[in-house]
């Protein structure tokens, strides 16, 4: 059966939902066992080697280099391959529960298994049951999706797959389902509680038959030696007190652990690697019993160390965890809180037996295990549960109630909330009790949030044939129709039926059939609000306007897709992303343009041509321009927090605001830190509601597979608004000649010529300078070809006496070229009256573009080439061919290539 037809037939076959629930739950299970035993004999073997090569190498040297190399080693696989595989990983599956957008996948599986076992066996003093609850949950998650079913079953599944984690880290199949109840999903319907139960048992039965036993207790030994007595009720409420006041403090520390490691401005690679570098140097100097976590835990336990040692672990162990967690090492607090309560209650025992000479050291360390975990995970039943089953002894449970629940009140009274949800918040993710509910997402999100930001509009002139044209190489329903940049109505295919009905001719005017003063919404609309104004008015789509400017426009069908991401906790960011960049200076004007126009500006020797271009096309389109420079810093750097200087960018941006005067053109300036220049435009664009960016080109790239370059590449793949790449002219020979050499077409057909010479538009500056005389301009169609006839009138302004000609090229095997779209640019000229310029539309014959124009611009010594690219042809064979660096290398000319606006 072809993969095509698989998923519609496991669909027929697994219904109902509870019979695909169930299988799934016992799939997960299964597979939660098997990874929880690989983590445990993975780290086991590893851990082994390091102890036993320490006791044949020079500790002091062996144990920290082991630690920095291994700590590195993990810290990189996270990096690189699953960021989301940090930390115990914990958080984030309660975070990917209540539909936080938080990647659970089988790679993040795969990378946290991976790292963690090279992390544990490093000698850092983290557990591995949190961990196992992230992989057992990232295994539900990317099984979920083979059989595509509702977001509410899926996040049963990843419950389940989390709960049957800890049941096989602990083979503890109640505590399991408990710690699904209690902490992550907290839903106690049918379903998740059948599917989670299912779930835990399977991994913790088939766990311990695998030989997965959890802390390894000699249950025999705990038996015999564990009692209870009522007069003894006294000591493990101390117990209980102790462990919530410690636990709170520990808690804090962890977070200011974190905090700290950030302070740093390291990779987590090196976090890791210093956390495992102190760990070896720490663990080196304690006596050799330090080396081996499990062995000196079960020491503890059966009563085997004496009461200082047990404070000596407990303090080695408080601080150790606090410097390996807070470095987002890939591992868990799960069993460092178990060895620390161990600890806590055995030295209580120790001193209650001291003083009146009955208990049992055993009893007080299981008991102080239980509270201790109470109190750091806020999970009191799940804490009794795990060390009741991992002893079964019916001794402990009394004890253990009394310090669990004394300890966790105690803990939240001084620290209240969940530690997961304050390590989330460090993040910025700020979790609810229960998930959001469509009502939550529909008034959380806005118009902003889910518009597309750059849509085809129609200009109020065009003719109701351009208009037919329009529809018809679209799939669109409906198109905005703007007048100098601003919103006066919309056009839909219901508008077209008024051509037939009213017998309109074909040029007649767009204005004519539109429907005026369209219903429209502000960014600050949160989606109920724009889904009711779409039934009132039983529309599919709105546009969103800031002021009198259209920005975006948002549809039934972007609303729903926010609503699915939302409940699908769909996150569209992979790999690690580079921080957001940092605005350290910025100067704004008043906001009196119809949209804005973005320079970025790097090379003081280009600024000043590319201004005045941005200048000519901002005065044409009453347009802002906005000035960014970006200064990088390092990625091991925040660049909110890096210091950097100004004072050259700043003068800089001042010769912008210069000309803004000078032209009466209102120039925003701001100088960003960021890591990376094209993320830092991409920001800027989308904050600032750019409309047209304008970018230095240097003609050429070196890098391999680019196109552009990095930086060019890049933005103009992602930003979607008009784009304008110019590569400056580096000879004036052209200058000499530019009015001696006719315009003669190479090819034997008639040229177009029509000369349009209505008054200039006063201009308070002097002319520019006269290589911007000669223009060529190809034409190969399609909307970029649009793009480019609706700048020339501004950029031609640049020159003394402009002349343009509008190209085609056109093989020789071709007996009569296609003159319908130079003749289409002719007559979008032609309405432009603030055009002074001759124009000729003649083709050129070549076998290549390429080759065509070069030949034409060295015989004919064009000052600039415009590259009016369509989508469909230049740009996927500048991807693939590489037309644009190609001309642009070829010929000494200033040669500009222009992208039109695209949806996102």
């Amino acid at each position: 059966m072809s993969p095509a037809l698989l998923t519609p037939w496991i669909r027929t076959v697994w219904q109902p939902r509870r019979g695909l629930a169930i299988a799934e739950a016992c799939i997960i299970g299964l597979v939660a066992a098997f990874s929880a035993v690989f983590l445990k004999f993975g780290s086991g073997w590893l851990g082994t080697w390091r102890v036993h090569s320490s006791h044949v190498l020079p500790a002091w040297l062996f144990l920290p280099t082991v630690g920095l190399c291994f700590g590195f080693l993990a810290g990189l696989l996270v990096e690189r391959l699953a960021p989301e595989a940090a930390g115990s990983g914990i958080p984030q599956v309660k975070a990917s529960l209540a539909n936080v957008p938080v990647k659970l996948s089988w790679r993040v599986a795969v990378v946290k298994l991976f790292s963690a076992i090279i992390a544990l066996g490093s000698g850092i003093t983290l557990g591995r049951q949190g961990p196992t609850v992230q992989v057992g949950a990232a295994l539900a998650g990317g099984m979920s999706r083979l059989v595509p079913t509702s977001p509410d079953h899926r996040r049963q599944m990843i419950a389940a797959g989390a709960g049957a984690g800890l049941a096989a880290a602990f083979n503890a199949p109640i505590a399991g389902v408990l710690f699904v109840v209690e902490e992550l999903l907290q839903d106690l319907s049918e379903l998740t509680l059948g599917t989670a139960i299912i779930a835990s048992f399977i991994g913790g039965v088939v766990s311990r038959l695998l030989g997965g036993r959890s802390l390894l207790l000699n249950l025999e030994l705990t038996k015999s030696s564990s009692s209870f007595s009522i007069p003894e009720i006294p000591f493990f409420l101390v117990l209980g007190v102790l462990a919530g006041l410690l636990a709170a403090l520990f808690n804090q520390g962890l977070i200011k652990s974190i905090k700290l490691y950030r302070r740093l401005h390291i990779s987590l690679p090196l976090r890791v690697a210093l956390a495992g570098f102190i760990s070896g140097v720490v663990v080196a100097i304690l006596p050799n019993d330090f080396r081996n976590n499990t062995g000196l835990r079960e020491s503890v336990i059966a009563g085997g160390a004496d009461a200082s040692l047990a404070a000596l672990a407990f303090l080695a162990q408080f601080i150790l965890t606090l410097v390996a967690f807070g470095s987002g090492a890939p591992g868990g607090l799960f069993a460092p809180s178990l060895i620390l309560g161990s600890c806590l209650g055995y030295i209580v025992g120790v001193c209650e037996v001291q003083l009146f000479g009955f208990g049992s050291t055993t009893t007080y360390a299981l008991a102080g295990m239980g509270a201790f975990f109470s109190a750091v995970s806020k999970v009191p039943i799940t804490a009794i549960v795990i060390v009741f089953e991992m002893t079964t002894d019916f001794n402990l449970v009394l004890p253990l109630m009394i310090g669990s629940v004394t300890s966790y009140l105690v803990a939240d009274k001084l620290m209240p909330g969940s530690l997961y949800t304050k390590l989330l918040q460090l993040n910025g993710i700020d979790i609810k009790e229960k998930p959001a509910s469509v009502e939550g997402v529909l008034t959380q999100l806005t118009a902003r949030d889910v518009m597309q930001r750059r849509v085809e509009t129609l200009d109020a002139e065009m003719s109701v044939e351009e208009v037919v044209q329009a529809f018809s190489r679209s799939h669109h329903r409906g198109f905005p129709v703007v007048e100098e940049n601003k919103l006066i109505g919309i056009v839909t295919q219901s508008d077209l039926l008024k051509i037939h009905d009213r017998n309109l001719a074909k040029d007649t005017p767009l204005r004519e059939i539109m429907t005026p003063q369209p219903v429209t919404v502000t960014p600050r609309h949160n989606l109920a609000n724009v889904l009711y104004l779409l039934n009132r008015h039983q529309i599919s789509r709105l546009p969103v306007v800031e002021g009198r400017r259209l920005i975006g426009i948002i549809t039934r069908a972007d609303i729903i897709r926010a609503e699915a991401d939302r409940l699908n906790c769909e996150n569209r960011e992979h790999g690690p992303q580079p921080e957001p960049s940092y605005v350290v200076y910025q100067t704004r004007s008043p906001s009196t343009g119809r949209g804005r126009l973005l320079v970025p500006v790097a090379n003081p020797e280009t600024a000043a041509i590319l201004l005045q271009m941005a200048a000519a096309i901002a005065r044409d389109r009453h347009y802002e321009i906005e000035c960014l420079q970006v200064i990088i810093v390092s990625r091991q750097s925040s660049p909110a927090e890096t210091p950097v200087r100004t004072a050259k960018s700043r003068r800089l941006l001042r010769n912008a605001e210069v000309l803004g005067k000078k032209w009466k053109i209102p120039v925003h300036t701001q100088i960003r830190v960021a890591h990376d220049i094209a993320h830092a435009v991409l920001e800027t664009i989308k904050e600032r509601h750019i409309d047209l960016i304008l970018m230095g080109w240097k003609g050429n790239t070196s890098t391999p597979g680019r196109i552009f370059g990095d930086v060019v590449d890049t933005v103009i793949r992602q930003a979607t608004c008009e784009m304008v790449l110019v590569k400056l002219g580096n000879s004036q020979e052209s200058i000499v000649n530019s009015q001696k050499s006719p315009l003669l077409p190479l090819f034997p057909t008639p040229p177009l010529s029509h000369s349009l010479t209505p008054p200039l538009l006063h201009s308070p500056t002097p002319l520019p300078p006269p290589q911007f005389n000669r223009w060529l301009v190809l034409m190969a169609g399609g909307p970029n070809a649009r793009a480019a006839i609706k700048l020339l009138p501004a950029l031609v302004t640049l020159g003394n006496d402009p002349k343009i000609r509008l190209t085609r090229v056109f093989k020789p095997s071709e007996l009569e070229p296609d003159m319908r779209v130079l003749q289409e640019a002719i007559r979008t000229l032609m309405r432009r009256r603030n055009l002074s310029s001759t124009v000729v539309a003649a083709p050129v014959q070549a076998d290549s573009v390429i080759e065509g124009v070069i030949n034409l611009v060295k015989t004919e010594r064009y000052d600039v080439v415009v590259l009016g690219a369509s989508r469909e042809s230049m740009l996927q064979q500048a991807v693939k061919g590489n037309i644009p660096e190609a001309i642009a290398s070829g010929v000494d000319s200033t040669v500009i290539l222009v992208r039109g606006a695209i949806n996102n």
